[in-house]
């Protein structure tokens, strides 16, 4: 389950990611209260909120009252004993925490399904397995080795039992992964240092850099899917023919008959699929070759399809920055966790529906969205904070409008990007986990700030409501590193057809 109790915890990470998850309960309690324009009870602690606990999974037995009140701090708990109290008598209210909720979670995964199956590999935040659920599959396995990437998946996946998100290096967990029967399609992007600076004839696997994509390949083996999927940068195209020989060696059982892969590559854009960026990205497609000979069928067809499915209109980045609440950089440090009207807040109630332009419609499926997750403005300096506000868009580090305070001038012939004011009208540059370190590439176009966490998880496509967990840097690094759900979402749908 997403929660274990007070008592189980051990470890000073672990404690972190407990206490999130209380404050995460009390602030959606509150959100959801002040949206309705109710009020919270003033109640002290009782019989129904104790049991309350047990089925949240905060605690096991009565003797953990004591600690998770020290864990959490005197004024949480307190806040927490209300908002509990207030989630049992509001059926509405428990529809809101039920992500937060081991029990609700237990339900929900209950239900049988016969929806096409998927194992995402290095899930990270899990972008790419939101595409495919989208498409109509179901997660089965997923594995990443950060954890905060592993709490992110499992909060936004209730779905799919907390004990499938694995945690881990996969060359220590590959062997200890329970198969799943019949597993339709392995998804995933192995990272590949070794890419950038490959030779063409040194034969990718043995690079000791990556080993990981190596552990991929293994876990194809292993699993015998259908169909793989493959992400990773453009870098990788110095090796992609021997990628595409490692594929095809691969030998696998299938109800007694040996079988290979067929693969194949196509780099595209994520542009072309509704995202509001421009992001090229390497797509490996590989089918099992019993079921490529059943359907007649081949990855190239299977980009052909996917091609069909590619717009010549592109969403700008001014649509994925409309219609959420204008921030203000906070002007001290070290408040980018604290929540604050001005700056912005992890949790906050939606003063927009979530459909009020044709590309939020999209990124969030045509739901009306109550809450906004992540939007919270980044801290700038008082030379930043000049240079966001002199530099017009498309202008960058080398402008002579900041000439007198650009504090990088002697590094612009190889760091002109390292100040960069977006575009509105055109999609995005490219969001990537580099935005953690300072997020200065990415300007806000028209506020004198850089953009927020939603406000790059929107331009990925993520919807609104889509929680980032763990610290604030991490949530840009979570969604710079992720796969635009949108484009997976139209990949998944061109391999669906051959999956019944």
């Amino acid at each position: 389950m997403i929660n274990i109790p007070i008592s189980s915890v051990k470890t000073k990470t672990d404690k972190e990611f407990f206490v999130e998850k209380v404050r995460l309960y009390i602030r959606l309690i509150e959100c959801y209260v002040q949206k309705e324009r109710l009020s919270l009870p003033q109640v002290q602690i009782n019989n129904s909120v104790i049991s309350e606990w047990r089925n949240i999974g905060f605690i096991s037995t009565e003797a953990d009252i004591k600690l998770l009140a020290k864990t959490v701090g005197k004024d949480a708990f307190a806040k927490l004993i209300n908002c509990t109290a207030f989630a049992l008598s509001d059926n509405d209210a428990q529809i809101v925490i039920q992500k937060i909720h081991n029990a609700a979670r237990k339900k929900l995964q209950s239900k049988k399904s016969d929806k096409p199956t998927i194992v995402d590999l290095f899930c990270g935040a899990g972008g790419l397995s939101l595409g495919f659920i989208e498409a109509g599959y179901q997660v089965v396995l997923a594995n990443d080795i950060q954890d905060v990437c592993c709490e992110t998946y499992k909060y936004n996946h209730p779905e799919l039992s907390s004990e499938r998100v694995i945690m881990g290096d996969i060359r220590q967990v590959l062997d200890d992964f329970s198969i799943p029967e019949d597993v339709d399609i392995v998804v995933g992007g192995p990272p590949c240092q070794g890419f950038s600076s490959a030779n063409q004839h040194h034969k990718v696997i043995d690079d000791p850099r990556n080993l990981l994509y190596k552990y991929f390949i293994e876990a194809v083996t292993k699993f015998a899917p259908k169909f793989v999927v493959m992400e990773n940068v453009r870098g990788m195209l110095k090796v992609a023919d021997q990628v595409i020989s490692d594929y095809n060696n691969i030998r696998v059982n299938v109800k007694g008959e040996e079988v290979h892969y067929i693969a194949d590559y196509q780099l595209l854009n994520s542009q072309n699929f509704g995202v509001a960026q421009s992001r090229e990205r390497l797509i490996y497609i590989a089918i099992r070759s019993d079921i490529a000979e059943h359907f007649n069928i081949t990855p190239a067809s299977i980009y052909k399809t996917i091609e069909s499915s590619m717009t010549d209109r592109f969403h700008a980045l001014r649509e994925a920055l409309e219609f959420i609440r204008p921030l203000e950089s906070p002007r001290i440090k070290g408040l980018t966790n604290v929540d604050d009207e001005a700056t912005g807040k992890k949790i906050d109630i939606n003063e927009y529906t979530g459909t009020d332009n044709e590309y939020l419609t999209e990124i969030n499926c045509g739901r009306t969205i109550p809450f906004v997750f992540n939007h919270k403005a980044r801290y700038a300096s008082d030379t930043n904070y000049q240079i966001f506000e002199r530099l017009e868009q498309g202008d960058d580090a080398t402008d002579e409008k900041i000439k007198d305070i650009m504090p990088y001038s002697h590094r612009n012939h190889c760091f002109k990007d390292k100040y960069y004011k977006l575009i509105a009208d055109k999609p995005c540059r490219t969001i990537t986990a580099h935005l953690r370190m300072d997020c200065l590439s990415h300007i806000h176009p028209f506020q004198v700030r850089t953009i927020t966490p939603r406000e790059a998880a929107r331009i990925q496509s993520f919807p609104d409501d889509y929680l980032f967990m763990g610290a604030y840097l991490k949530t840009y690094m979570q969604v710079g590193n992720a796969v635009p759900p949108l484009m997976a979402k139209q990949i998944a749908t061109a391999i669906k057809p051959y999956l019944k």
